[in-house]
């Protein structure tokens, strides 16, 4: 087996645990993740709770299950709204050129000359620390990247022949950019949104984890690290697991993404 392949397989069953997980956690969980019992705080893994309780007696692994669908759904949403605003601006300022171009990656560029975490951080303090606003931020956040990648997929694109074609035959700007230009800018959109869900993922585990997240008491693997901080000491598995959930689903996500890329990558099909 070569080793895209492996990485494909490997990189494919920590996917599907994750998104498995995720779908189960938000039909059914062993107890209620945001049930309290104080008589069962702190509790150790055992046969009643697989993966203990916390500091208010919540099961732990219905709290990881539930966290996965939100994690999930944060990271989904928030690479479809990068992907759709980026491959956009990106087909129109790569196509059309001129003032447009200009003013679209004058702006581009302004965003991307900021980190991603600093510029999210920048836009939760209007958007707020809700599911929505944190997904509104983080697209917002990565979409410049998305644009870079699709204006210079178009740049190479709109002087082949088949585009130039496309323009004598009187064909309307819009129709060859959807029939030409858009189908041929998949591979590197489909590549760059892979390791972007990545990202996403462990930018949205920070950002709870410094309290500026999904607020509690919904479960994210972020907001558990937060709150295991105080008892790791007399609790250590409250750190483990949520940090093995975020460790191992970003192994998947990357040997995965490496497969993809490898796929689309004429160079690397040997391998």
């Amino acid at each position: 087996m070569r080793l895209s392949q492996r990485n494909r397989v490997l990189g494919g069953a920590l996917l599907s645990v994750f998104v498995a997980t995720a779908i189960l956690g938000a039909i059914w969980t062993p107890y209620d993740p945001l049930g309290i019992d104080l008589t069962k705080r702190l509790e150790a893994p055992g046969i009643l709770h697989w993966l203990g309780t916390d500091e208010f007696g919540r099961d732990v692994l219905s709290r990881i299950m539930a966290a996965a669908g939100t994690s999930v759904s944060i990271s989904v949403m928030t690479v479809c709204f990068a992907v759709a605003a980026g491959v956009l601006l990106g087909v129109v300022s790569g196509y059309a050129r001129g003032w447009l171009d200009r003013a679209i990656m004058t702006l581009n560029d302004s965003l991307l000359a900021f980190p991603s975490m600093l510029l999210a951080l920048a836009l939760l303090s209007i958007t707020g620390a809700n599911m929505y606003g944190i997904i509104l931020a983080l697209g917002l956040a990565y979409t410049p990247s998305m644009v870079r990648i699709v204006r210079g997929a178009v740049l190479s694109l709109r002087e082949q022949e088949f585009v130039q074609a496309s323009r004598v035959m009187g064909n309307s700007a819009i129709f060859t950019m959807i029939r030409h230009i858009l189908p041929n800018c998949l591979a590197p959109v489909i590549v760059l949104a892979t390791s972007m869900f990545g990202t996403v993922l462990l930018t949205e585990s920070a950002l709870s984890f410094l309290g500026l997240g999904v607020p509690p008491p919904a479960p994210t693997w972020g907001n558990m690290l937060a709150s295991a901080r105080p008892h790791m000491a007399q609790a250590v598995w409250l750190g483990i697991f949520p940090g093995l959930c975020i460790s191992l689903t970003l192994l998947g996500i990357n040997l995965f993404g490496d497969a993809i890329r490898d796929r689309f990558d004429p160079r690397m099909r040997g391998l």
